[in-house]
């Protein structure tokens, strides 16, 4: 999607935070979801490595980063700040902190790649019946979700433990520096692995599980419950955002969907960056969750039903780096050149253990079939392939449990820049796979959904959830600091009968740009289907029956 100048940009405008695992962005968005022109500021960092599989990050140097963006935004936004309506977040889904009494942080953020909890997440799963867990919850017992890292915690740091008062993922500490107060939005929650999907409320058997009781947790809030009024510190900081409507933060993957346009479930997100995801987001009362999926909210409404693979760029990166492979557009040119599966090989792509389907934390890669004959362009190739591979068997599951898609969109930089790997991901799936021609979809996401708050799309249906949990017109505001009881209200059940009310979403009135679409070709995809069946013989020998 092309940007806009300053004197095209529409109100409302929208300010919108993009928290990744590697990078930060604070983007201006005019009334319909344009990125107004220069307006962007990205910021670069890394996450904190410990040889024992940690991935985590200081959060309070997240959270300088975090303000200095806006600072340096809102510099040069210059008279356009004033016309700034709503604040948007989005951040990666599952991050977990601690902190204590007086809102200080108790522990590091610890990100969904966090392996540490592996040998618990596997005793879990002997406690209870897992199969009937994640039909409610969405999610396995697996590191990246919070039942695991807490009760690792406990063991590990029973002290620190202790001492946690709250725990929260990075958008709720980040409201709390500048409010006083917080609230975890419904799409956060339903990230956590403790959350009721179609209940829309804390799961006691998740709770127990995980070793914490819903009072430990932030108080349940939705898009409709935005946060107002910020401290005296930051509304001096930033005067034009002090009393306007600061979003709750919502899950990155979500955002990602409704930013490229895929907010019905006739449109699957395939999104290649770091890592990878297939996902479908629409509207419902309520889920039947299939096994080998996750299910998360993009807000109280739209169900987010999809899988995750730890790899996609990243493998791409390794492999280049550690064969010497030359520059990606080249490497391009001569990838387009090789027959599909014409090198022999089968690659189990876990560089960081498997996600979706199987969950696998203990999964490890593997490369079979390497002769003298083999070259590294060969390896590389069959790398990209086997991603594709991964995703050919996530959509096979996708497709029994869900209505027909009748496009899929690809997104993410990794993907979107090999028109060789897009070919290969259409052949795979024997369905035309078309390019998003939208830039940052996260971002915009985020924007988006708050635009939809705002009215821009037309009225929505009144929110289930109640705005009394929050100060900003509140009666009944909460505080974590001030050793109030946190006590929030759960979202009021929707009947399920409605179903015409709960289609009536506005993001359809938005407009999407699309790029290049590629066509499948029957015979390369018969080759490819023979090529998943030999992976998926590989994995049963070498991850399923745990050799790895």
């Amino acid at each position: 999607m092309a940007t806009i100048s300053e004197g095209q940009a529409q109100r409302p405008l929208v300010l919108a935070l993009d928290v990744g695992s590697s990078s930060l962005r604070a983007s201006l968005y005019d009334g319909v979801g344009h990125a107004i022109e220069g307006l962007e500021i990205k910021s670069t960092y890394q996450l904190d490595t410990t040889p024992d599989g940690g991935v985590e990050k200081d959060p309070d140097d997240l959270f300088n980063i975090t303000c200095q963006a806006i600072d340096r935004l809102l510099e040069m936004a210059g008279p356009l700040a004033s016309k700034i309506e709503g604040v948007a977040i989005d951040t990666f889904w599952h991050s977990l902190m601690g902190i204590d009494k007086d809102g200080h942080s108790t522990t590091p953020l610890m990100t969904w790649a966090d392996t540490r909890s592996a040998s618990i997440a596997r005793q879990l799963s002997r406690e209870c019946n897992e199969t009937e867990l994640h039909a409610r919850v969405g999610t396995v017992l697996h590191p990246s979700y919070f039942p695991a890292k807490l009760r690792w915690l406990a063991a590990a740091q029973p002290v620190i433990f202790r001492r946690t008062r709250t725990w929260l993922s990075f958008g709720e500490y980040l409201y709390l520096k500048f409010f006083g107060h917080t609230l975890c939005s419904i799409s956060m929650a339903s990230g956590t692995g403790l959350f009721d999907q179609n209940k829309r409320d804390w799961d006691p058997e998740a709770l127990q599980l995980a070793g914490i009781t819903a009072g430990q947790l932030a108080p349940l809030g939705d898009l409709s419950t935005p946060l107002k009024n910020l401290l005296p510190e930051y509304a001096s900081r930033w005067p034009d955002l002090a009393s306007i409507p600061w979003f709750p933060a919502v899950g990155d993957g979500a955002a990602g969907n409704l930013g490229g346009g895929c907010f019905s479930p006739d449109r699957i997100a395939v999104m290649v960056g770091t890592s990878g995801a297939m996902r479908v987001v629409y509207a419902a009362p309520e889920v039947k969750i299939p096994w080998g999926l996750w299910c998360y909210h993009a807000d109280y409404r739209r169900f987010v039903i999809g899988g995750a693979l730890s790899e996609g760029g990243n493998l791409f990166a390794w492999m280049r780096q550690n064969f010497q492979l030359p520059s990606v557009e080249e490497s391009e040119e001569s990838l387009s050149r090789l027959e599909p599966d014409g090198h022999g090989l089968t690659v189990l792509p876990f560089l960081t253990g498997e996600r979706s389907p199987g969950w696998n934390a203990s999964a490890r890669a593997a490369i079979v079939g390497l002769s003298l004959d083999t070259t590294p362009l060969e390896i590389l190739r069959a790398g990209l392939e086997s991603i594709a591979y991964r995703f050919g068997i996530l959509h096979s599951i996708m497709a029994d449990a869900l209505p027909p898609a009748f496009q899929i969109i690809a997104s993410g930089g990794a993907l979107l820049n090999s028109p060789t790997w897009m070919q290969i991901l259409a052949d795979v799936l024997n369905r035309p796979v078309t390019a998003s021609d939208e830039g940052e979809t996260t971002s915009r996401g985020a924007a988006l959904l708050a635009l939809e708050q705002l009215g821009v799309f037309g009225p929505l249906p009144p929110s289930p959830v109640k705005a009394a949990i929050l100060e900003g017109g509140a009666d009944n505001a909460t505080s974590l600091i001030d050793k109030k009881s946190v006590s929030a209200k759960s979202p009021s059940k929707e009947p399920v009968g409605r179903q015409p009310e709960w289609q009536t979403t506005g993001l359809s009135h938005a407009q999407f740009a699309f790029g290049q679409t590629y066509q499948p070709n029957p015979a390369r995809h018969t080759r490819y289907a023979a090529a998943i069946e030999r992976q998926k013989q590989l994995y049963n020998v070498l991850v399923q029956n745990n050799t790895v």
